[in-house]
C-alpha cells in the first residue's frame, strides 16, 4: 500500500556515517510505502551515492547544527506525518504501518513513538537497565485514556527522557511549527516533548520495539557525554518539573544513567 502522501522518513545524514545504507535499507523494506528524503548539513560523495544509488531526494540545509537540521527535514517533509530518522538507527518492517494505523485512528493525534531495542557491536540489546527504567516510565501512556492527559504525560517525562527521539513520527497538523528550539546539544528532543505535552490532543505510545537505536562511539550522543555538557541541560529541564533542590538531586542521579552510553559498560 502506498502511503507516500500521508507519511515522510526524513534521514538526517551527518558527514559519512557507515550505517547510513542500513538505515535507508530498513525503510525501503517497510510493508507501506512511505516517501523517503536525505537531509544533511555536511554534503559529500558518500550522502550523494546513497542518495542516487536508492533514488532519494536530497535537500541540502545552509544552517547546519542538531537542531536545526531536525527543523529543516521537518520542513522539508510535505506529508501529514513525518519520522526524523536518524542515520545509524534502524526501523521494523512494520514500523510506518503500526504508526499510520495509529495515527490514523487517533482523533488529535500530536505525536506517535514506539518502544526500541539498542544496536551496540553489531548486537540487538532488548533489555538493559537503562531500556528496563524508560519502559517504567512510560507504563501510563500504556493506556489510551490517558494518552490524552496533560498531567500525565508531564508525569511521564519528570523524571527524565524516556521518548526515543529517532522513534517519533509527528503530526504536522498539529505541529504547524517548528518542533525544535536551539540551544540544546543533547536535550533538544525532551525540551520539545515537554514544549509539545502542554497541547490538547493524544499521546501516542506503541509498546512494541518497531526500531533500533545504535549506540557507538561516534555518535554525538557519546562525544557530548565525554564533555559533561549534559548535566547542565539534565538541570534545566528538571527545573520546569521540580523545586531547585529536588531539580539538582534528581540531575545528579540522571547523570548515572549515561553511563549506559558507554560501550565499555
Amino acid at each position: 500500500m502506498n502511503h507516500r502522501k500521508v507519511h515522510t522518513f526524513a534521514i538526517c545524514a551527518y558527514k559519512e556515517s557507515s550505517f547510513l545504507e542500513e538505515c535507508i535499507l530498513s525503510l525501503k523494506k517497510q510493508t507501506v510505502r512511505s516517501k523517503i528524503i536525505i537531509v544533511t548539513s555536511t554534503p559529500n560523495d558518500l550522502i550523494r551515492e546513497m542518495a542516487e544509488k536508492y533514488g532519494i531526494p536530497l535537500y541540502v540545509n545552509q544552517n547546519g547544527g542538531i537542531t536545526q537540521d531536525w527543523n529543516f527535514a521537518y520542513q522539508m517533509a510535505e506529508s501529514d506525518y513525518v519520522t526524523i530518522a536518524h542515520q545509524d538507527d534502524i526501523y521494523s518492517s512494520h514500523y510506518a504501518e503500526s504508526v499510520i494505523a495509529r495515527m490514523k485512528k487517533s482523533k488529535d493525534p500530536i505525536i506517535c513513538f514506539t518502544d526500541y531495542y539498542e544496536v551496540r557491536n553489531g548486537k540487538k540489546i532488548c533489555s538493559n537497565r537503562n531500556l528496563r527504567i524508560k519502559r517504567m516510565l512510560l507504563l501510563p501512556l500504556r493506556l489510551s485514556l490517558l494518552q490524552r492527559r496533560i498531567g500525565v504525560r508531564r508525569l511521564v517525562l519528570a523524571f527524565g527522557c524516556p521518548i526515543c527521539c529517532p522513534s517519533v513520527t509527528f503530526s504536522k497538523r498539529k505541529i504547524t511549527k517548528e518542533p525544535f528550539q536551539a540551544g540544546f546539544r543533547s536535550d533538544e528532543d525532551w525540551e520539545a516533548w515537554e514544549r509539545l505535552s502542554w497541547l490538547k490532543g493524544e499521546y501516542i505510545y506503541i509498546p512494541r520495539m518497531l526500531m533500533g537505536h545504535r549506540i557507538h562511539k561516534e555518535s554525538e550522543t557519546t562525544n557530548i557525554l565525554k564533555d559533561h555538557a549534559r548535566s547542565q541541560e539534565d538541570y534545566i529541564m528538571f527545573r520546569k518539573f521540580w523545586p531547585d533542590l529536588i531539580a539538582r538531586k534528581l540531575t545528579q542521579l540522571y547523570a548515572s544513567s549515561e553511563k549506559s552510553n558507554d560501550l565499555d559498560v
